[in-house]
């Protein structure tokens, strides 16, 4: 029996967007995705958030806001860069004056998140079921999918389980990013696959995107928020509508042993959203970025 596959949401997500991308990254293994400023404010900032909720929870809030988050962030950006630089092989992906930046950004954010935590996280009624939970599921064709949770909260009152994903945004999420199924279908495989991995009815899991913004318009006459919450629609259709892709992508990919397919025609998908951050945009040798089968 061929080793079991893992699969994530992220590539699950990428075929969704460019079948040729993601056969240039997971069957021909050309790809070289190294982390930037991005990457680095996120990891970071989900680190600072997860640990005051998980100290307000298992401790109390006095214990959470006594915390130095600006500190914590400060340690978690440098540690995380020099993870980073090393495994680069010591190439800088930023400089000092994009660190000082996201780090004033990301203080703002905090203090913001301190004063409205209330809003949006309340101990009374609620416990803290986990943190970066692991997340595994048997799919067909000797698959498996795995993926991590930021946030699981009970509310013990309403007998229901909330995941919750944390993402760092630029300015937060408008229309056409909370109609991007890329973005929100994250959250129903986690819901559907966390159901049937610990046996809760779907109908008892709800589930947010918790989304901090570094940046505020300006000149704005009323208050702005640095946070922003949405729950996508996640009920059996939508449901069954990102289930449906994710059977065909199975079915286009990959063998009965789970091998991948390199017999088979991957459509390019080329379009401005899609090849602004594909790893071969500059590499015409590799795509020509005509929307053709090859």
């Amino acid at each position: 029996m061929t080793k079991k596959k893992s699969i994530s949401y992220s590539q699950f997500s990428q075929w969704d967007k460019c079948p040729y991308m993601w056969k240039l990254n997971y069957v021909d293994k050309l790809g070289s995705f190294t982390d930037n400023i991005y990457t680095l404010f996120g990891t970071s900032m989900h680190e600072v958030l997860q640990e005051y909720l998980r100290v307000m929870y298992s401790d109390s809030i006095k214990a959470a806001d006594e915390l130095y988050l600006e500190e914590q962030l400060e340690d978690r950006l440098k540690k995380n860069f020099l993870e980073i630089m090393k495994k680069n092989g010591g190439e800088e992906f930023c400089t000092k004056n994009d660190m000082v930046e996201f780090y004033e950004d990301g203080v703002r954010i905090l203090d913001y998140f301190k004063k409205k935590r209330n809003q949006y996280f309340s101990k009374r009624g609620y416990e803290l079921i986990g943190i970066e939970t692991a997340l595994g599921y048997e799919l067909p064709k000797n698959i498996r999918f795995r993926g991590y949770i930021d946030l699981i909260i009970k509310d013990t009152v309403r007998n229901k389980i909330k995941i919750i994903d944390i993402k760092t945004s630029t300015m937060g999420w408008n229309k056409y990013q909370k109609a991007d199924k890329h973005k929100t279908d994250q959250l129903l495989l986690y819901k559907q696959f966390y159901s049937k991995q610990h046996d809760i009815p779907m109908d008892r899991i709800e589930v947010e995107y918790f989304i901090v913004k570094r940046k505020l318009y300006e000149n704005m006459d009323f208050p702005q928020k640095r946070i922003q919450t949405f729950i996508p629609a996640n009920g059996t259709p939508s449901i069954n509508k990102v289930n449906r892709r994710l059977e065909l992508f199975m079915d286009d990919c990959f063998t009965d042993d789970g091998e991948y397919r390199d017999d088979h025609i991957y459509n390019k998908l080329p379009s401005k959203k899609n090849c602004r951050w594909c790893d071969f945009r500059d590499k015409p040798e590799l795509c020509d970025k005509k929307g053709v089968k090859v």
